[in-house]
């Protein structure tokens, strides 16, 4: 049986997930949020769905989803081939994913003290 490599992530797991429904069928939560990240880190979107142990087609999917929803597309893929080609996050990208990011925080700080509240009350 062959082993399946555990999923690296960039930060702790949070105690919140944040999951913003854009319209019927469009989300945008902890998922396209890290892919997002990971495309602004690497440059590739093949390095960042497979650091995620995702298909490089389910990361080109998700990236489509967010591309066909905002007014102008979050990733901007250069054709591979000799020249390398490569992905990078556009203005409205990086203003995306902030926003995102910032909404995550206050999520997390909203919910502090009753996620600290549950903790107190789990078996020991």
């Amino acid at each position: 049986m062959a082993k399946v490599a555990a999923k690296k992530t960039l930060k702790p797991i949070s105690a919140t997930r944040l999951r913003v429904v854009l319209a019927p069928g469009v989300f945008l939560g902890p998922g396209k949020g890290e892919l997002l990240e990971r495309i602004a880190a690497t440059g590739s979107i093949s390095a960042a769905g497979r650091a995620m142990g995702m298909s490089y087609k389910r990361a080109w999917q998700l990236v489509e989803t967010l591309n066909g929803y905002f007014k102008a597309p979050l990733v901007q893929a250069a054709t591979g081939g000799k020249a390398g080609g490569g992905a990078q996050l556009t203005t409205l990208g990086r203003q995306v994913l902030a926003q995102y990011q910032a909404m995550t925080a206050a999520t997390e700080k909203a919910c502090a003290k009753q996620v600290a509240a549950l903790h107190r009350l789990r078996r020991k």
